[in-house]
């Protein structure tokens, strides 16, 4: 594999990781012979898994995907005669080809090497995780089944990164494999402009920050993402915020990312004490901020259900265009439902005062 397509894969690995999913599925399995002699397990995969390199190996033990007799183990456990060795991934075998499916697209931009989409919040990204259909991936395959050169089971085309299945926003889709290699570069080597809206958690006291922490499976639940405090693991994340507006127990942040690791803002502001609002993964669904009066948890539960999703909306996105060199950017308002959350709390907050 060349440098470039192991900056390629690596990085996608960041933008396009799992799909959040409530339990791990088998890839791939084998039993050790009764005569083994003790070996490393990423030595000892590296040798059996086709189309593998022994750092991605390492990489998939330290985020707890490889278990001897139904554990997760490190890169460093040593194998021996009778182990059951299995690699665990949080989505399951998919070997089906992706269908075009007639499902509306909300194209911001579109040339002939690229299209910029604004995702609705409840659209899953990608096939995967029992959402095999109904998919945004889906949807592009069908407002690009004309386009004889984009085919949807490439790998050099499609989305160059992903959102979460419940935060909204802008994403760039490349419709040509060079496209899909220099718009891929720009976020690996984080030239590119992303700026989200989130409603979090309690009232951030200073104006502007920075939250630095690598990111990586949660130790204490598999089903999370979390800042590790060991600096050898996890991966290095980087975000810039800043308060746009102080409402009552909740603010409205803008967040920069630096990096595009998963869960990224969620992570990272749950860390600093500022939980996403209703984000159902790391707490946020219940109250964490404000007063025991009965008023006060229905109010809360109206705006739950007002926005019944995390409050995070990927705002705006800029880019080099790959061809022409133009410097691309592009914008969003906030969607219906968070424009209703905060219109909820201006007026809660304005009667109680």
């Amino acid at each position: 594999m060349s440098k470039q397509a192991e900056i390629e894969e690596d990085w996608i690995e960041d933008e396009l990781g799992v799909e959040e999913s409530s339990e791990l599925y088998e890839h791939f399995r084998v039993v050790v012979d009764k005569g083994q002699t003790p070996v490393r397990i990423d030595k000892y995969l590296f040798e059996r898994l086709v189309h593998s390199s022994r750092n991605r190996i390492q990489q998939a033990a330290d985020a707890g995907f490889i278990m001897a007799n139904d554990k997760p183990v490190k890169s460093s456990y040593k194998v021996k005669g009778g182990d059951v060795l299995t690699l665990m991934l949080d989505r399951p075998r998919y070997e089906n080809d992706i269908k075009a499916e007639d499902i509306p697209l909300d194209v911001v931009y579109e040339d002939a090497q690229l299209m910029v989409i604004n995702k609705p919040a409840g659209l899953v990204v990608h096939p995967g995780c029992g959402n095999y259909h109904g998919t945004l991936v889906n949807a592009i395959a069908w407002h690009l089944k004309d386009v004889p050169s984009y085919d949807p089971n490439d790998p050099q085309v499609g989305l160059v990164h992903r959102i979460d299945k419940d935060t909204s926003g802008l994403l760039v889709v490349a419709k040509t494999p060079e496209a899909k290699t220099h718009l891929g570069l720009q976020f690996y080597n984080k030239t590119t402009q992303r700026e989200y809206n989130a409603l979090v958690w309690g009232l951030i006291t200073e104006d502007q920050g920075t939250v630095e922490g690598n990111i990586g499976r949660n130790p204490k639940d598999r089903m999370q993402m979390a800042v590790l405090e060991d600096p050898a693991q996890g991966k290095h994340a980087v975000t810039h915020y800043e308060v746009m507006e102080r409402i009552g127990y909740v603010t409205l942040v803008k967040c920069k990312l630096e990096t595009g690791r998963t869960h990224q803002i969620r992570v990272h502001m749950k860390y600093i004490g500022h939980t996403l609002f209703n984000d159902e993964r790391y707490g946020g669904h219940e109250i964490l901020k404000g007063t025991h009066f009965s008023k006060y948890k229905q109010f809360v539960q109206n705006c739950f259900d007002t926005c019944s999703r995390q409050a995070l909306h990927a705002k705006t996105l800029g880019f080099v265009h790959p061809t022409t060199g133009e410097n691309m950017f592009f914008t969003t308002e906030l969607p219906a439902d968070m424009q209703a959350l905060l219109e909820r709390w201006r007026t809660y907050i304005s009667n109680r005062e």
